[in-house]
């Protein structure tokens, strides 16, 4: 997704005048967290004004983008948003969500991409392919179930996805975090699961998990050798991701510089480097193709929230 980086005229931007709030709207130590103090380390060295990371957990992240959305549109507070915070919950909630997405806020870029990967307890699930997964679904109807990190998260609706473009049928059972799912995944109490490859990779190397597919378009990085589901599944796509936003009446100008800083800093070889050792794809989209990104994902998700009839907590 990288493109030409901004030209001269936002370089010249008086801009920042005043420290900066990066809002990470999850708790201290997750994905995140370290992407938000990566790059808000890069922008206070070269834009000289503090850029302080604030985590505010609850709601999913929803009370941390809301924040944002009620700040000064001047650039001093930014947010770290992802997938679920941006493409799926205003969705899933309706009209009396807290904000809409491209209403409230305007993108600046993404930054990652997550991938999800489709993993089985090798003990309840024999099949090791995505094939002899899905005539096992469907010789099996509600008899496996898929844990997830929540109702309305990437990792529930990839597994709901993957229902409606395959026919099979599972039962979901959610959890209030990946973390409270793996345990239930490695003792065989679930089956199956989508979530992302930092927390199942080291189970999967130690043989507790069997890993299919990832749920990418194309095949992921850290292992080439392993398929897409999308192989299988034409179309099939169920990642997360995370992009830097700020409210919406906030100047272009100020916008464009920071996606240029930004994005700068993401096509660095020592991010790429890191970002790929935490099992992240690193990106630096313009703001247009953030903005195209955050449209095209909502409405998928949309359409798979609407067909499985899918209600929040």
């Amino acid at each position: 997704m990288a493109g030409p980086i901004a030209g001269p005229v936002s370089a010249q931007t008086p801009y920042p005048t005043k420290p900066v709030t990066v809002v990470v709207p999850f708790t201290a130590g997750g994905t995140a967290d370290i992407i938000g103090r990566m790059v808000a380390e890069h922008l206070q060295k070269t834009l000289g004004q503090p850029f302080v990371v604030e985590n505010i957990g609850g709601g999913g992240g929803v009370s941390g983008v809301e924040k944002v959305v009620k700040s000064a549109p001047d650039g001093s507070t930014l947010v770290l948003a992802s997938t679920s915070n941006l493409a799926v919950h205003p969705t899933l909630y309706g009209a009396k969500f807290p904000y809409q997405t491209l209403r409230d806020l305007k993108p600046i870029t993404q930054v990652s991409v997550v991938p999800n990967v489709l993993v089985v307890n090798p003990d309840k699930i024999k099949a090791r392919t995505v094939p002899d997964l899905i005539a096992y679904l469907k010789a099996n109807p509600d008899k496996v179930s898929f844990g997830s990190s929540g109702i309305g998260t990437t990792q529930h609706l990839a597994g709901e996805l993957f229902q409606q473009r395959t026919g099979a049928s599972m039962v979901h059972i959610p959890y209030k975090g990946s973390s409270a799912m793996l345990p239930d995944l490695l003792a065989g109490n679930i089956e199956l699961a989508f979530d992302n490859v930092p927390l199942l990779l080291p189970h999967v190397a130690a043989g507790k998990l069997a890993m299919l597919a990832v749920a990418t378009p194309e095949r992921a990085d850290f292992d080439k050798n392993i398929p897409t589901v999308a192989e299988f599944v034409p179309g099939f796509e169920a990642t997360a991701w995370h992009g830097f936003l700020a409210p919406a009446a906030t100047p272009d100008a100020v916008i464009a510089k920071l996606a240029t800083e930004i994005r700068a800093f993401m096509q660095q070889p020592e991010t790429v480097k890191r970002m790929s050792g935490l099992g992240m794809t690193p990106v630096s989209s313009m703001p247009e193709e953030f903005t195209a990104l955050i449209r095209t994902m909502t409405a998928q998700w949309k359409e798979v929230i609407e067909k499985g009839n899918i209600k929040p907590q």
